[in-house]
């Protein structure tokens, strides 16, 4: 995929509570349920239970049938496994379950690269924190660059190696937590997650919940849209807490909440025409579909605005349709 050189700064577009609705209602099309299986018997043996343990069976049988959360998919370092230097530490002990985790302690401010073949992945490193990288190229040889400031635009290598990855899973790298997506099992989010997981009957109505759950809980933040700065990195359980956010906000915490439940999720950085937009948005798989692109539908009896300059109503119109005017350039 083509990498435009120059990059803005994120979240400068919108993603308003009621765009979330409306793709509540697109995404109900094109989920499936993934992660339940088994028949809940035959007709013959469709009787009252008889037994607390009969009764057990029975919820068990019935939530076969629906949406099952699988395993929890965590991402750590591994310090015994790390290797570079004094300031920098890079554990590569995980490339085969989709990503790198790093540790960085400098004076100066850092930046991480993660490059494969035509595509390369640039970070803001935090310092001090562990912090996790995804492999989101697929199988291949990965260089991974760490480059420390000097003055102004000028960096230095800091530390560099090679990765060769095979990955036990191509949806890893978005079944786990990341820089962009940043969450454990004891996050808040994930914990409301799992309430929502535990009510739905499907994949298709945790989908929903999530959604119905953001655009009820998130409102969107203008002050720090106008005032964001390039760099800026989400916290889930931090916009979870205050009630706002921007675009970037908004699909790191659905990113967070979905995959933490066993849906493949990735974070969508890109450019909706016609005036080129830098915006944020999500993207999730079944294995019937594939990797699909939410469909944006307006109805003027529900709502005016799908962001900022996106007007349902007036001469912005032109920016929501079937989703092709979206340009997909970076994904998380």
């Amino acid at each position: 995929m083509a990498r435009r050189s120059t990059k803005k700064k994120p979240g400068v577009a919108v993603i308003s509570k009621t765009m979330m609705l409306v793709l509540i209602l697109c995404l109900l099309t094109v989920f499936t349920a993934g992660c339940g299986g088994g028949s809940s018997g035959s007709a013959d043996d469709a009787k009252p239970p008889e037994s607390a343990e009969a009764v057990d069976t029975a919820k068990a049988a019935d939530k076969e049938d629906g949406f099952e959360t699988p395993k929890f998919r965590k991402a750590t370092f591994n310090k015994s496994k790390a290797e570079g230097n004094e300031e920098v530490q890079v554990d590569l002990s995980s490339v085969s379950s989709g990503y790198i985790a790093l540790v960085c302690n400098s004076d100066a401010r850092v930046k991480l690269q993660v490059i494969k073949d035509e595509d390369t992945y640039t970070y803001d490193v935090v310092m001090g924190k562990t912090q996790i990288f995804p492999l989101q190229c697929g199988n291949g040889s990965y260089t991974i660059k760490v480059m420390k400031n000097i003055e102004d635009n000028k960096y230095f290598e800091l530390y560099k190696c090679e990765a060769k990855v095979k990955l036990k899973d191509k949806l890893d790298p978005y079944l786990r937590p990341n820089q962009y997506a940043d969450y454990t099992e004891k996050s808040e989010c994930v914990k409301e997650a799992a309430d929502l997981a535990k009510k739905a009957e499907s994949e298709q109505e945790f989908v929903q919940a999530v959604y119905d759950f953001v655009c009820k809980n998130i409102d969107y933040d203008k002050e720090k849209a106008e005032t964001v700065q390039s760099g800026y990195i989400p916290e889930p359980d931090e916009i979870l807490k205050s009630g706002k956010g921007i675009c970037f906000d908004y699909s790191s915490l659905a990113a967070s909440m979905l995959r933490s439940q066993g849906i493949p999720t990735k974070i969508i950085f890109g450019y909706v025409a016609p005036n080129d937009l830098y915006h944020a948005w999500n993207m999730f798989y079944t294995e019937e579909t594939g990797w699909t692109k939410v469909e944006f539908k307006v109805s003027e009896k529900d709502w005016s605005r799908i962001d900022l300059t996106f007007s349902a109503n007036g001469e912005d119109s032109k920016f929501i349709g079937d989703g092709k005017n979206y340009t997909d350039v970076y994904q998380y």
